[in-house]
Parts: C-alpha cells; structure tokens; sequence
C-alpha cells in the first residue's frame, strides 16, 4: 500500500464524494478512481460502494479506514521522533562524572539539558576518574566529566573549568586554637577517597614532595556526600572541593585550613572517544558544556 494512496482514500471516505474529494486534493477524478483501484486490488477487497449520487464505506472500508488512521498517527509519530532525534532532542545519554565534583556540577548541567531537550534520558554514572575512563573507552559511556588528564590514547578532553580543592575540618577542630602548619596536619587522621582517585594523589604527593608522611588514613571512601558529615563529627581531616563548603549545613559545620601546601587547583574537563559515534543527543550535551559553561559553573565563581 501507497501512503499517498491511503490519504487520498481518507479524503473520499470523509466526503462520500469523488469530485468534491477532487476539489479538495487538486487531483483528477480519474487519478483518484486509479488511486483507490490500487488499493483494492492490494487488499482483495472493494473500498466504497454506491449510494445514490454518493459512494460509502464497505465494512472492509470502515476497517480500513481505522487502520488507516492509526497508522498515519503512528508515521506523524515516527516523523517527528526521528526529526527530534536527529536535532538531539530525544535518545539516552550515558554521563560519568568524578565523585568530587559530581554533586555541584550535575544538577544545574541536568537542568539545563532538560530545559533544552526535555525528553532526553540520562544514565548518570559517578564513580573514580579511572573507572569512569575506562568505561568510556570500552565504550560504556558517552561522554566524562573530570579531573583534566591530557593525552589519552582513545580520548580527547575539552577543558570546562577550574576549581580547587582543599583540607578542611570540622569548625572548632582542635587545629584552630593553634598556628596551622604542614606537618601539624601529620598529626591527625584522615577520611580520603582510594588511592586511584586523582585528588588522593596529588594529596599524598603534596606531603611527600616536603619530606613529610602521607596522610594516616582511617576512613576510606567514594561518597563525597558521607565525607562533610563525617568530619562534621569526628577529628578527621579530609581534602574535597571547595565547592562543598558554599552554602548549606557544610559551610556551618566545616572550615578550610588555609595552606598553600594544600590547596590544588585542578582543570575539569569533559572527554569522549576520539573515533567514536556521538548521538544527536550525546552532541547536543557536549555543545551545552562547551558553549555555555560560564552560565553552567556560574555558582562555583560565587
């Protein structure tokens, strides 16, 4: 069956009459007698038959006719999903995000996502820099937001942004009542994520660069969520984004330890496989983070 021929046979089966459907369809009464012989030979059935000076629907007709209906709804769908795919409105994306930074930057980047193209799905998956690389060249990811890692084989990364991040404690840890050193921080234990994570290396390394012990870890973890909470409530030390410390109970309950020494300034970018396909959607995600991240990270300059 002819899509053209089924919306030709609609119009007749509204009017009841060949010459005025002619009218309406700027075509010859002959073409749409042609029209409606193609169907009925591809069905096996008759369409219309005679009713005075007008032709009505057999059942076969009013059978078709339903169907008809349904399926030209179901094209008007089909055309305009594969049109909204194409321009990235609609489709799953598959985001990483590093642990540290994944609580201040995903929700407004979502946000913004979802006001542009509201029926695009996300799979969030948050986790260490490396796990996340990983599954983003085996392909289990579409794109990764974190810590900027220049030259990976497979991957190209865009800078997004700086931030840093910084050792904090709880407000009235006994390091305040005291002048704040390097190695007075020796003296205390730590909650830190595991020793994969980019920001535990560059820690460690800023104490072993100084001929100093790395951080005696107690607690060990991959919830940047747990980590404010628990130094809230212990002597633990602990090294996050400084982002976590604006606004909300965090800024009430912890202070940054002002040390040179220790506050790393990082660059946060996206990566994506170099030779991989991106989908209309994953490339519209991509467009937002590159072309609108100073309204993105607004509030990390706040």
């Amino acid at each position: 069956m002819d899509l053209r021929d089924l919306a030709y046979f609609e119009t007749i089966a509204e009017l009841g009459h060949l010459g005025r459907a002619a009218e309406r369809l700027c075509r010859s009464q002959p073409a749409l007698t042609k029209s409606i012989q193609r169907l009925e030979e591809s069905l096996g059935a008759s369409l219309f038959q005679r009713d005075g000076r007008r032709i009505k629907l057999t059942p076969a007709g009013h059978l078709l006719l339903e169907r008809s209906r349904q399926l030209r709804h179901s094209v008007d769908e089909t055309r305009r999903e594969v049109r909204d795919f194409a321009n990235g409105l609609v489709g799953n994306i598959r985001l990483g995000c590093a642990v540290s930074m994944a609580e201040y930057l995903l929700p407004q980047l979502t946000a913004t996502l979802l006001s542009l193209a509201p029926n695009v799905t996300l799979t969030l998956a948050v986790g260490m820099d490396d796990v996340l690389r990983e599954g983003l060249l085996q392909g289990n990811l579409d794109l990764v937001i974190s810590p900027y890692v220049d030259k990976v084989e497979g991957l190209e990364t865009h800078a997004l942004l700086e931030d840093q991040a910084v050792v904090v404690a709880r407000r009235d840890h006994p390091l305040f009542s005291e002048p704040i050193s390097q190695r007075e921080l020796c003296r205390y234990r730590w909650v830190l994520p595991p020793l994969s994570a980019s920001a535990r290396k560059w820690i460690d390394n800023a104490f072993i660069s100084r001929q100093l012990p790395t951080p005696m870890v107690q607690v060990e973890s991959t919830s940047i969520s747990l980590m404010p909470r628990l130094i809230a409530r212990t002597d633990l030390l602990s090294f996050i984004a400084r982002e976590h410390l604006l606004g909300g109970k965090a800024e009430a309950s912890l202070r940054e330890i002002p040390l040179a020494e220790t506050t790393m300034t990082r660059v946060i970018g996206v990566s994506y496989r170099s030779e991989g396909y991106k989908s209309p959607a994953t490339a519209t995600l991509l467009d937002i983070l590159l072309t609108h991240q100073a309204s993105l990270f607004l509030q990390l300059d706040s």
